[in-house]
């Protein structure tokens, strides 16, 4: 099965340290992987988080959502194929 990249939209309403938190949470990122991939997605106005087979990125994305939804923060995940 091919992979899929779940990437982050930036919107200027998500913190940072949000960001961070589910980058190190939902998808396992070292405290300075999560800074760096946020830094990324502030700068180029998205980015690539991590890359998975459809089910786990459908997952993570869901479980990002859901998370940001509940922090009343508008974060959108995309999931495409590679």
């Amino acid at each position: 099965p091919g992979l899929y990249d779940v990437i982050f939209l930036n919107d200027g309403i998500t913190t940072m340290e949000f960001v961070v938190k589910v980058l190190k949470q939902i998808f396992g990122k070292t405290p300075e992987q999560a800074q760096n991939i946020t830094m990324r997605i502030h700068q180029d106005g998205q980015g690539i988080v991590g890359s998975y087979t459809h089910e786990v990125a459908e997952q993570k994305g869901i479980e990002t959502t859901l998370a940001a939804r509940q922090e009343n923060f508008p974060l959108q995940v995309k999931v495409k194929k590679q």
